[in-house]
């Protein structure tokens, strides 16, 4: 998978098997939607896989990117990709866990992010269960913005927790959520 533009721009990256990556198509519109959020922010990417969301974020100047993701393959993928493309540590931090779990660690680390990115396995109701543990703890800063990325025939409430659907985008059978509290 190539990285779309910025920095990175063109530079390949490794994918794990096993994993749904999100597709050139909806990366390149999720990005156009966020050019002017992008530089400077912190970003957390859930269920991270091979990293290229949060990589692409970087690439295109976000400050910061923290990588969760429970399986450990693909969490050694990813610091393959951030090492083969030699982004510099102190721009990333990677949680080998379960993402609730994580999304608590960072609580209690007081950290906080302008984006949030989740990409949670399709008809898991992980999307769901997420957006309601992000409600409950405070990481987000006052303007933040959630999105979810779910299968089309999985689309989430208006409103969860403290969330308000703001837009809602779709690309073939990918649905692209945007919540702001």
């Amino acid at each position: 998978m190539k990285i779309i533009a910025g920095g990175y721009k063109g530079r390949i990256i490794e994918m794990p098997g096993g994993i749904r990556p999100t597709s050139d198509k909806v990366r390149e519109s999720l990005f156009e939607i966020l050019k002017n959020r992008i530089e400077g922010a912190s970003f957390l990417d859930l269920y991270s896989g091979s990293g290229a969301i949060g990589i692409e974020a970087l690439s295109r100047g976000a400050k910061k990117v923290v990588f969760i993701d429970n399986n450990r393959k693909c969490a050694s993928i990813l610091k393959a990709n951030l090492a083969k493309l030699g982004i510099p540590g102190s721009s990333y931090n990677i949680y080998i866990k379960d993402c609730i779990d994580g999304i608590k660690t960072l609580q209690r680390a007081g950290s906080c992010f302008d984006i949030v990115f989740l990409d949670p396995p399709y008809y898991t109701g992980l999307a769901k269960n997420t957006l309601i543990e992000l409600s409950g703890c405070d990481i987000l800063t006052p303007n933040a913005l959630v999105i979810a990325e779910v299968f089309k025939k999985e689309g989430l409430p208006e409103e969860s927790g403290i969330f308000k659907k703001i837009r809602s985008s779709k690309y073939g059978d990918t649905l692209l959520e945007f919540f702001r509290k």
